[in-house]
């Protein structure tokens, strides 16, 4: 679908991902289209799985998961069946995200604990399955924010 999107679509999805419940009228009132045709560009989105979903953005401390951390898992070599490591990943809430990298590095893992000692029993949970490194995060110094327009689209005016 990256071929079709146009410089609309993109300017839809700026709006959506920086609030994603923002009324379909002001959504059309931005990009410069009738509320109904840009109702119709947000459904095909959805429906092309551009828009895979709306979420809410949470406050890790305020919500008692002070600790953020990336963990660095090597997995066993060639062979290991990952449909363990899996289970537990689906198993911890505390796991926010997990990503299968190349490199040394098996997998990445962006966890939130409410402590150190709540780090170290998820780590040690993971460690099961091969090394560790633990990095602990300071800041967010650009939080997640989805992608933006490619240099090759205009955007509407």
């Amino acid at each position: 679908m990256t071929e079709s999107l146009d410089a609309t679509d993109w300017a839809i999805l700026a709006e959506v991902q920086q609030d994603g419940r923002i009324p379909f009228t002001e959504l059309a009132r931005r990009v410069n289209l009738s509320a109904s045709a840009t109702t119709e560009r947000v459904r095909r989105l959805e429906t092309a799985g551009v828009i895979t979903g709306y979420r809410a953005e949470v406050d890790l401390e305020r919500t008692g998961y002070a600790v953020l951390a990336v963990v660095r898992l090597k997995y066993p070599g060639p062979g290991t069946r990952h449909e363990p490591l899996r289970r537990l990943v689906e198993e911890r809430p505390e796991i926010l995200e997990c990503l299968r990298t190349t490199g040394d590095d098996c997998y990445v893992l962006k966890v939130a604990t409410t402590s150190m000692g709540h780090l170290e029993e998820v780590v040690d949970s993971l460690a099961r399955f091969g090394s560790t490194t633990t990095n602990l995060v300071l800041s967010r110094t650009l939080p997640f924010r989805g992608p933006r327009v490619p240099r090759a689209v205009t955007p509407p005016l």
